[in-house]
């Protein structure tokens, strides 16, 4: 690997841009995992990164076992065409198109989706490299809107419907025995949540570093992957470096400023996305936002006591930054594909 990485620039170029955006998703999709764990005070900071990385990598692992239907999505959403350079070339756009959009979001403290960021990012670059519509993939597209839809609804639905369970069946329990039950249940359901970040986030970075090695060796039409367990490492490790970064703004905006949760709710609300994540994963490998599901997870949450227990500006800042995010993340990774083909090939 190493002597690969000194006779091809374009490879370590790609391996740069790529651990960019794998470290940026550590900024604004990984902390999703742990923020209400961390919020109502089940795991300190330090130990809800540490659980974090660590489960991360076991998602990776286990689930691209399983199925690698995720990295096989990715890398068929768009066709970069025949000519390596070319491809890798508009393949680095877009990376550095999605490491801009995400960076600017987190600055400001909103939990995009790095997911369809990348998913953007990859579509306009490819328009950008034919000059219209013919590299995108339709069929793909469809099953990522599709995902989108059922992220959405699915984490509010079970949010709701979790919450309500809990507070019936233990209704005549004791408060304090049930924040002990829960806090230790919590853990579980984060570290749940956490596990299926990896195998849906951890299967799209590392489709796309996959990539960009075929296409920096010359390899234009790769369409079989050996996922190697270094790789998998790799991505775990970045991430949980990002978050132990610059997580804390998403961990705030999920955990603290949206809904004001309990231990039950915060326990609810993990068990309620990692479900989410689990059933797309298993339904043909959708690729899911994690972000979408947590925070729709929580808001569901919140709603099932009331409506107004939920912090709905921060609501509104949320989903538009989710609205903006393909079509701003598209129009940055086509005007920098243009701009790189122009210098560089």
């Amino acid at each position: 690997m190493l002597s690969g990485l000194l006779r091809n620039p374009a490879l370590v170029i790609t391996l740069v841009l790529t651990t960019g955006v794998i470290l940026v998703n550590g900024w604004t999709d990984a902390p999703n995992a742990i923020a209400t764990a961390i919020s109502t005070r089940a795991l300190k900071p330090k130990q809800a990164i540490i659980m974090a990385s660590v489960f991360n990598f076991l998602g990776v692992f286990v689930m691209t076992l399983i199925s690698r239907s995720v990295v096989v999505t990715i890398s068929n959403m768009v066709d970069f065409g025949s000519d390596p350079k070319v491809s890798t070339i508009a393949l680095c756009a877009a990376l550095f198109a999605i490491v801009t959009w995400a960076t600017a979001a987190w600055y400001f403290g909103i939990p995009t989706s790095e997911s369809h960021a990348l998913i953007a990012g990859l579509t306009g670059a490819a328009i950008g490299f034919h000059g219209n519509l013919s590299g995108v993939n339709g069929e793909q597209w469809v099953k990522v809107l599709f995902g989108l839809l059922l992220s959405t609804f699915l984490g509010f639905i079970l949010g709701w419907c979790i919450t309500r369970l809990i507070e019936k069946i233990f209704s005549g329990v004791n408060r304090r025995r049930t924040n002990s039950i829960f806090r230790k249940a919590q853990i579980g359901a984060a570290a749940a949540m956490s596990f299926m970040h990896g195998a849906q986030d951890g299967q799209k970075f590392m489709g796309v570093f996959l990539i960009g090695m075929s296409l920096a060796k010359g390899q234009a039409m790769t369409t079989t992957f050996e996922i190697p367990i270094w790789l998998m490492l790799f991505c775990s490790v970045v991430m949980a470096l990002g978050t132990s970064i610059g997580g804390y703004r998403i961990i705030k905006a999920v955990g603290l400023d949206m809904v004001k949760l309990q231990t039950y709710q915060g326990f609810a609300a993990d068990a309620a996305a990692a479900v989410s994540l689990l059933l797309a994963f298993v339904f043909h490998g959708l690729p899911v936002s994690t972000t979408h599901t947590k925070t729709t997870a929580v808001m569901g949450v919140g709603a099932s006591r009331r409506i107004r227990s939920v912090n709905w500006s921060i609501v509104r800042e949320m989903l538009l930054a989710w609205v903006l995010t393909f079509p701003g993340c598209a129009l940055i990774g086509y005007l920098m594909t243009k701009l790189f083909i122009a210098i560089f090939a």
